[in-house]
């Protein structure tokens, strides 16, 4: 229904979603924020004869928004990636009343084991208990290398995604991918203050413990128990000086807001 009234109808066959970029609402943003935000959900792959198969995993992002997965050989899913990595993830937001007014997510692609040290730190960052199992001989990360995505939004917003524009293009950012987990130490451990002032100021509850989870150069990644906060910039950043001002100015008009309110 919603794809139906969101694209139209017309005489050449059944409405298709829109392409992101002719999407009339930010396609584009709320893809984004859904990648970031969402930490489980559900993987599909393919059985030996071909039937689909479904499973609930956990879910954290890479530097670009790539999907990661922490997964166990034992597990079915696995041995299927293994044969066949052609798979697709579900990220919903869920919420009250009815399910199907709430924003969610298929990204389609191929899942492949990743060694890199970043897919790890990034992962157990949003899942610290993961590290009770992480080093267990059967699990290893994988990271899914999405080559389109289907949104929907919510009532009449459908939107189709392609691979540029799900993912975050990190060229002329390697500082901040660089110095991503330094950046994240400090601010947990000396800026936890500032932390809840991004966390509200991005519509989440005041009074939570907030953490820093992961940055990138379009926004930083937030969590406090099972809730999740993305954060945007104002702009892109590509270093950490400019990092560190736009941190500071978004904590002082954080503030400002807050002292008005």
């Amino acid at each position: 229904m919603s794809e139906r009234i969101e694209a139209g109808s017309g005489p050449s066959g059944p409405a298709r979603p829109l392409p992101a970029e002719a999407a009339p609402f930010d396609a584009i943003g709320l893809s984004r924020m859904l990648l970031r935000s969402i930490r489980s959900g559900a993987l599909a792959t393919l059985d030996p004869d071909g039937t689909p198969f479904a499973s609930l995993v956990t879910i954290a992002t890479d530097s670009d928004g790539t999907p990661l997965m922490l997964l166990s050989r034992l597990s079915a899913h696995t041995r299927n990636l293994l044969a066949d990595p052609r798979c697709s993830l579900l990220f919903s937001q869920g919420g009250k009343g009815d399910a199907l007014a709430h924003p969610r997510l298929t990204v389609v692609g191929r899942a492949a084991q990743s060694t890199e040290a970043r897919a790890r730190a990034r992962f157990l960052a949003r899942h610290p208990k993961a590290k009770l199992y992480a080093d267990f001989p059967d699990f290893g990360f994988f990271a899914l290398d999405p080559s389109a995505g289907h949104l929907n939004g919510g009532f009449a917003k459908a939107a189709t995604l392609t691979r540029d524009q799900l993912l975050l293009d990190l060229a002329g950012a390697d500082a901040i991918v660089a110095g991503e987990r330094g950046a994240v130490e400090h601010m947990n451990a000396d800026h936890a203050d500032a932390l809840a002032l991004y966390a509200v100021g991005s519509g989440t509850d005041a009074g939570l413990p907030w953490r820093l989870t992961g940055l990138d150069p379009e926004g930083m990644d937030l969590m406090a128990g099972d809730r999740t906060a993305r954060v945007l910039y104002p702009e892109r950043v590509s270093d950490m000086g400019t990092l560190r001002k736009s941190l500071v100015a978004m904590a002082a008009q954080a503030r400002t807001t807050g002292t008005e309110a």
